[in-house]
């Protein structure tokens, strides 16, 4: 992939002016740019699991921690029943603009009745969570006996430009929880989640997901948006944060202003026994 190595003032496009929100100050402004900038980037992974499952009218989904609710969005245009659980209230608030059946999370066990899905995805609630487990035992549980639960993660490391860039969340967190997005990318890490949450493996596939920005503000704004930063801005400064963030993205940056970097995903389907 070519690409341009800038630095200093070269770096943003001429007139463009930093949007770096406050760390925890402006989630609207986080989800927002969740729903307009970072959330597409995954629409290849939504697809091709979509595809492989043959999601259409007769399949009931769950997305659990659909966020804003694209990739349910793109379920229902194939026909398919959906809803999602999303514990952000800004997230979830998007999502049900778009008119989406959304409820807050396994606390509200009501709002999404036991064993109800014939597929349960679980698309970007992993990378970075602090309990994997819990997440697949409560995905199982909402899913009917021959369902498919689908599990997703980063690739390996070597595989994903992203990488460097999303080391910036863990070397600025100081001694804070930060958690290692790649921490699932390992060898049989997401199949080891399966036996314990009753599930047995269907099959696995891996897919390019590039991210790709219009300009370097954007990027920072992107990635700030997927939550994998917020202990490093605590810890360090959301201003400073920002600003590793955009000497990081230097390598991808390329001669137009824009950004691309390429990425690979992976994503697990399991079954629950009939």
């Amino acid at each position: 992939m070519a690409s341009a190595r800038t630095t200093g003032t070269t770096a943003r496009p001429t007139g463009a002016r930093p949007h770096h929100p406050r760390a925890g100050a402006a989630r609207p402004a986080r989800a927002r740019d969740w729903a307009e900038i970072q959330e597409r980037m995954l629409v290849p992974l939504y697809e091709a699991v979509y595809d492989r499952l043959e999601v259409g009218p007769a399949t009931s989904v769950l997305g659990l921690g659909c966020r804003s609710g694209l990739a349910l969005l793109l379920a229902a245009a194939r026909g398919a029943q959906v809803s999602g659980q999303e514990p952000r209230d800004e997230l979830r608030e998007l999502a049900r603009d778009r008119r989406l059946r959304v409820c807050a999370g396994a606390r509200t066990p009501a709002a999404v009745p036991r064993s109800a899905h014939s597929l349960v995805t679980v698309f970007e609630q992993l990378p970075g969570a602090a309990g994997a487990g819990p997440v697949v035992a409560e995905a199982a549980r909402l899913t009917l006996p021959g369902g498919h639960v689908v599990l997703a993660a980063w690739g390996p490391p070597e595989r994903c430009e992203s990488a460097p860039v999303l080391d910036v969340a863990r070397r600025m967190a100081g001694r804070t929880t930060a958690r290692d997005p790649f921490e699932l990318s390992a060898p049989g890490a997401l199949e080891d989640l399966l036996a314990p949450a009753g599930l047995r493996p269907a099959g696995s596939g891996r897919v390019s997901c590039p991210f790709a920005y219009a300009d370097l503000d954007s990027a920072v704004r992107g990635l700030l948006s997927t939550g994998l930063f917020e202990p490093a801005e605590e810890f360090s400064g959301a201003s400073l944060v920002a600003k590793e963030l955009e000497e990081a993205l230097q390598p991808y940056l390329r001669a137009d202003g824009s950004v691309r970097m390429e990425n690979l995903f992976r994503y697990l389907v399991a079954e629950q026994p009939r």
